[in-house]
């Protein structure tokens, strides 16, 4: 079943065109959780993806599969890291920064909005949704956008054909190992 997930809810992550996303999924047993977690990331490492559990929560587990590359570049952006910073992250290496995220989640009863510099979101629109108090956005697709509503409408496009495409594969018996893309090698 959280294969099944996987491909309906992290398709661009798994194609390389995301940096994360998040599922929500039941669990019966923490460590048969984490177990099967760590048989996808026998998979997943090699290939430049990891899937880690955030939050357990009224028989639900909030797994964040993600690209530790991409979620490096991305924390390392100067507007990223002055969000962070506005919100009482001390120090902006990903590990940090997924301890006190998990910290948040696991403590406040809120849902920490900064999170959506770690889904690969343009720390603009994450800035904005924060300031705006999630009002006076231009639209709304995986997020709302408060930047450059041409370029974010085209990455939803991408983002649903991405899963669309991936959906089909895995109905036609393609497995996650075949649809989960190396890391694309930057120089």
């Amino acid at each position: 079943m959280l294969e099944e997930l996987l491909i309906k809810f992290c398709s661009p992550t798994l194609a390389g065109l995301k940096t994360g996303s998040l599922i929500s999924c039941p669990y019966s047993s923490k460590e048969d959780t984490i177990r099967e977690i760590r048989l996808l990331n026998q998979t997943f490492i090699p290939k430049g993806l990891f899937a880690l559990p955030l939050r357990y929560f009224n028989g639900r587990v909030l797994i964040y599969l993600f690209r530790p590359a991409q979620l490096r570049r991305d924390l390392a952006n100067m507007d990223a890291g002055r969000v962070l910073s506005a919100n009482g992250y001390q120090n902006a290496e990903p590990v940090h920064c997924l301890s006190e995220l998990i910290r948040r989640l696991n403590s406040c009863g809120s849902f920490p909005h900064e999170i959506g510099l770690f889904l690969g979101y343009p720390p603009e629109d994450v800035r904005g949704f924060i300031e705006n108090r999630a009002g006076n956005f231009k639209c709304v697709g995986c997020w709302k956008v408060y930047g450059d509503e041409r370029e974010a409408k085209k990455r939803f496009a991408l983002y649903k054909k991405c899963t669309d495409v991936y959906c089909r594969c895995w109905e036609n018996g393609r497995s996650i190992t075949q649809l989960a893309v190396p890391a694309l090698q930057r120089s």
